[in-house]
């Protein structure tokens, strides 16, 4: 695990696991402007600033169909009729920070403009909107343009453009690798990359993917510590039919496992608790330990396993 702690992007961010909310698994493509400056209101109004909670994630379908005349990335119009900048300025007056999602493709998982030769413009109209985080996706990727190259060599490559054209940009931004496929392994190349890098597919809020995507992850606990984060993935609670004990049990998984905790419930409407479990100090003191070793398991008998984290 030596490997592990010498990070070559010791750039300062996300030394303990980045902590926030992403809109995909409560809105999906419904994403709006309303949506975002209510969620960055809500994360005040819950606590969950105070708790330590900092990025509040817009994913796919944010942008227009179409770049500008320049080439450039715009914002939806009718989603974002003040612009990205504008909806920054609003987020960071709030003591929170703004993430955006692209794509390494030609188009987002959405369909929507997607980086593949503008990642350089790309890093550099989120800087100047004052962007915080920047989520990549993996759709859309034309294998045929790399002719002898294996998916994981293709990955390295793409996300590599993308972790030097953010490093480029002037801006400091938390980079997380968004690889669903099980057939790459970003855990591989993703520590010089980037801060944190996706361990599963999409999945769902029900307790057998949550222990699933738990089960994976907690194999991975080498690759990760201050400065890179296994990833798996953004957080169910408060989501689908979770009994409060799943929920309890999924949070504290996490936490565990050293990741990035994004919310992934509706902020302005979620119940006591939920809120209660997001905001619980000892479980998030857990993930935010500054050591950042993963926990493992110790045990297994059955149904009951032991995990321990030091």
């Amino acid at each position: 695990a030596g490997a592990a702690t010498a990070h070559a992007l010791d750039d300062g961010l996300a030394r303990t696991p980045p902590l926030g909310w992403n809109n995909w698994y409560a809105t999906f493509c419904d994403v709006d402007e309303q949506l975002i400056k209510q969620t960055a209101d809500a994360m005040v109004a819950s606590g969950m600033r105070e708790a330590g909670y900092r990025y509040v994630n817009i994913d796919d379908c944010w942008m227009a169909r179409e770049r500008d005349s320049r080439g450039r990335l715009q914002a939806d119009p009718d989603k974002f009729p003040n612009g990205i900048k504008a909806l920054a300025d609003y987020v960071h007056a709030r003591g929170l920070k703004l993430g955006i999602y692209e794509d390494v493709g030609t188009k987002t998982c959405a369909g929507y403009p997607g980086s593949l030769g503008h990642e350089r413009e790309d890093a550099r109209t989120f800087a100047e909107w004052g962007v915080d985080f920047v989520k990549v996706d993996w759709c859309n990727v034309p294998f045929d343009q790399f002719p002898g190259m294996s998916q994981q060599e293709v990955a390295k490559e793409l996300y590599g453009r993308w972790s030097r054209a953010i490093q480029r940009s002037g801006r400091k931004m938390v980079f997380s690798i968004c690889i669903w496929d099980p057939s790459v392994r970003s855990w591989e190349f993703g520590e010089p990359l980037a801060h944190m890098w996706r361990t599963s597919n999409d999945y769902g809020p029900t307790w057998g993917q949550i222990v699933a995507n738990a089960d994976h992850a907690e194999t991975l606990g080498e690759f990760a510590g201050p400065g890179g984060w296994n990833d798996p993935d953004i957080m169910m609670v408060g989501l689908g039919d979770l009994s409060t004990e799943e929920d309890r049990s999924h949070f504290s998984l996490w936490s565990m496992l050293a990741a990035p905790l994004l919310a992934g419930n509706d902020l302005r409407t979620m119940t006591w608790q939920d809120r209660e479990i997001l905001t619980n100090r000892e479980v998030l003191a857990v993930d935010q330990d500054r050591l950042g070793v993963p926990g493992r398991k110790l045990r297994v008998d059955g149904d009951l396993e032991v995990w321990s984290r030091p």
